[in-house]
């Protein structure tokens, strides 16, 4: 659970050395083209892609990097750890000896090889049937190196160009090159990015797909502001973010608080997504455990099953966090009350009616866990059409990739370095969507060390990202392009004790110079920096030695 040194002989390694696919194999297998592009978004959910066995429940696909990313900040406080021990713990466990420093290269790499074989099939010059799996491919290898290059660069795009990300392997690389290739510097890695956005904007106009798990038109522009963005090429970011929101809609409280359909099934405002089908290994295998859902959806204490249900690791809203929700923002009902826990048992359940079904249920989620308590329990994430008691069917969902939502924030901000004004009016109007009674400037406890790199203004959009994109795998990317510190020790605070630190809050930076935590820089497995001579490491991360004094916010 916390981290197991890699053997040879339990994992199923991709390494971008050796793994790959020719043209000509490719071409080969029937349905060869269609196939290999359906290929490329079917494989980010459902199956044991890491090591082809139930026994991690975080091998679930792209969505379990949003955990894993997550939890290594402050926004989720876990229950000891739990299956994200490794992330939330950020010790050597994340070095490059480890088991868990080789799940992004698995995935990631994989899914990139995927891509490279569809982009040689097609050729230099896609021919007509081919232009619209060209563009998927290239979107595609886009949003996997971007988050490799935000995961693995310890300084971003806009603090150092020169820093590095992680080894360049396109469908030009020759094998032989792949025993020296270094790693490439944010410049090139970017670069690379944009050119295949290009492209992909490029075939897939007049593209229309069948739903949003497949990408199209709208969000090769929202990866080009995710790009500009952090690139922090404000003009380009406002522009391309802008033009993404094209035919999309926010959610609205009745969207948002569903409990039927929130945050499990595409609506208005998705833009991308992934699904998770009831002949998934990771639904059919082990009871479900090892999915999504078993992680994030808590309204199924009736099946008996589930990691964040009946396990007693559900992922909770920092406590600090919460209370900085005012009552009149309809997302503060995403997450339970802290003060329900110093009620009658009675009271108890007609308060938790407020937020679920089975108020019952959310006390038997609450009584497994070590802390026994109700506080800042998620229900964001809902079972499927209310499912309660089927975990197999109430952990069959959709998850959200991308949404107008984050799009509407990436044009304020952008708009806002470009000009304040503007960007305030663009982000009180996103906000009253979600207060009404919104109004800019009221976050102003949100932490800040003094010393990281967002101003007044991209500290108020940080609070509304933060609000918002809980949970969606935001936490890390935002921290470390803001270069700003953690802080899981105060007053009341809801993380356990052992993981209660404040890193970057009183100066303390970084043996890189950052302030953002060294634990976020991830690791380059071993295997590979043994075999390709030319590529660097990160260092390991040192778990911080004791909890850290109480912040005063």
């Amino acid at each position: 659970m916390f981290g197991i040194a890699v053997t040879t002989s339990c994992i199923k390694e991709i390494d971008p050395q050796s793994d790959t696919v020719t043209a000509a194999q490719a071409a080969n297998a029937p349905g060869s083209f269609d196939n290999f592009v359906s290929a490329i978004t079917s494989s980010l959910a459902g199956s044991f892609t890491y090591g082809d066995t139930d026994n991690y429940p975080w091998d679930f696909g792209y969505s379990s990097f949003f955990l894993q990313r997550d939890a290594m900040g402050q926004d989720i406080a876990t229950e000891d750890g739990g299956w994200y021990g490794t992330w939330y713990g950020c010790g050597t466990g994340l070095g490059p000896q480890y088991r868990d420093c080789q799940v992004p290269w698995t995935y990631y790499y994989g899914w990139i090889k995927s891509c490279n074989t569809v982009i040689s099939l097609a050729g230099e010059e896609p021919a007509d049937d081919k232009k619209s799996g060209a563009g998927i491919a290239y979107a595609m290898r886009a949003m996997f190196y971007m988050d490799m290059a935000r995961m693995f660069a310890q300084k971003t795009y806009a603090i150092d160009k020169t820093a590095e990300t992680v080894p360049l392997v396109l469908e030009t690389t020759a094998l032989s090159d792949l025993s020296s290739n270094p790693r490439a510097t944010n410049e090139v890695m970017w670069t690379q990015i944009l050119s295949d956005l290009d492209k992909a904007e490029t075939y897939l106009t007049g593209y229309t797909r069948k739903d949003v798990y497949t990408p199209n038109l709208s969000v090769v522009y929202g990866l080009k502001a995710r790009a500009y963005l952090t690139m922090e090429d404000w003009a380009n970011a406002e522009k391309y973010a802008k033009e993404a929101q094209d035919g999309y809609s926010v959610m609205n409280e009745s969207q948002f608080t569903s409990r039927t359909t929130g945050f499990n099934s595409p609506n208005s405002s998705w833009m991308f997504g992934l699904t998770f089908k009831s002949t998934d290994k990771n639904i059919l295998d082990n009871d479900g455990d090892s999915s999504w859902g078993s992680q994030m959806i808590i309204e199924v204490s009736a099946s008996e099953c589930g990691y964040a249900a009946n396990y007693g690791y559900p992922n909770r809203i920092d406590y600090h966090l919460y209370q900085s929700v005012p009552s009149t923002d309809f997302r503060k009902k995403s997450f339970i009350d802290f003060a329900i826990d110093d009620m009658s048992a009675a009271d108890q359940l007609t308060a938790l009616s407020n937020y679920s079904d089975v108020p019952q249920g959310l006390i038997t989620t609450a009584e497994a866990t070590s802390s026994g308590v109700l506080g800042g329990l998620e229900v964001k994430f809902r079972p499927n059409g209310g499912e309660h008691t089927n975990q197999k069917l109430a952990f069959t969902v959709a998850v959200p990739l991308m949404r107008v939502e984050e799009m509407k924030l990436i044009e304020a901000e952008a708009a806002g370095m470009q000009s304040e004004s503007r960007g305030i009016q663009l982000l009180t109007a996103f906000a009253q969507t979600r207060d009404p009674q919104y109004v800019y400037g009221t976050h102003t406890d949100k932490y800040s060390s003094g010393n990281d790199r967002a101003n007044a203004f991209q500290n108020e959009v940080w609070w509304q990202r933060r609000i918002e994109l809980w949970g969606e795998g935001f936490a890390t990317f935002d921290i470390k392009r803001f270069d700003k510190g953690v802080v899981r020790s105060y007053v009341g605070t809801n993380h356990p004790e052992k993981y209660q630190w404040n890193y970057g809050s009183d100066g303390y930076t970084s043996n890189t110079g950052n302030i953002h935590p060294s634990w976020m820089d991830l690791c380059i497995v071993q295997s590979e920096t043994n075999y390709n001579t030319a590529c660097t490491n990160n260092p390991t991360p040192i778990k911080p030695s004791a909890d850290s004094p109480a912040y005063n916010w």
